[in-house]
């Protein structure tokens, strides 16, 4: 399965679909996202640390229309995480018609258009809207790895998070 962007989409999306209700990844939006491509076609990709950092590498203000099936979508979202108050950003995964996958409170499904209308955690502005990146783009110098070693998908996201980070409470 080298290069079916289809085929790790609906990967993608069926992975994500699981997860819906879970608050497994409460302040972990591109955790998800990464481990929804990653883990269900057994392959590591390379963004970010953060969700803001990651739309930026990927410069998704060039595409600001409705997301193309399986892309991020990208939000500038500003608060307090780790003791440091900047834009963390936030990314959810289109799953087609401009609803996008995304861990807020809990994994859900909103239109992207109507993701900035949600109630933030205290401390942080309301998302707003930048733009989304093509599955192509989030696939760019991709490595396989076998996903197993790295045990439970939500414990290993907090993990790196608190290496990466600290520890600490954050956003949706």
């Amino acid at each position: 399965m080298e290069h079916d962007w289809q085929v790790r989409a609906d990967n993608a999306i069926a992975w994500a679909r699981r997860r819906l209700g879970s608050t497994a990844y409460t302040s972990r939006c591109l955790a998800f996202v990464e481990d929804a491509y990653e883990r269900s076609n057994g392959v590591e990709i390379f963004g970010g640390d953060s969700a803001g950092e990651s739309a930026e590498i990927y410069a998704v203000r060039d595409n600001t229309g409705t997301p193309a099936f399986g892309a991020f979508a990208f939000y500038d979202s500003t608060g307090e995480l780790f003791g440091r108050r900047r834009n963390w950003g936030h990314v959810g995964l289109c799953v087609g018609d401009g609803q996008v996958v995304h861990a807020w409170d809990r994994v859900r499904i909103d239109h992207y258009l109507e993701i900035p209308d949600l109630v933030a955690p205290p401390g942080w502005d309301a998302p707003r809207w930048l733009g989304w990146t093509p599955v192509q783009r989030i696939f760019r110098g991709f490595r396989p790895k076998d996903w197993e070693a790295a045990g439970d998908a939500p414990a290993a996201a907090r993990r790196m998070q608190a290496t990466r980070f600290g520890d600490g409470p954050g956003p949706a």
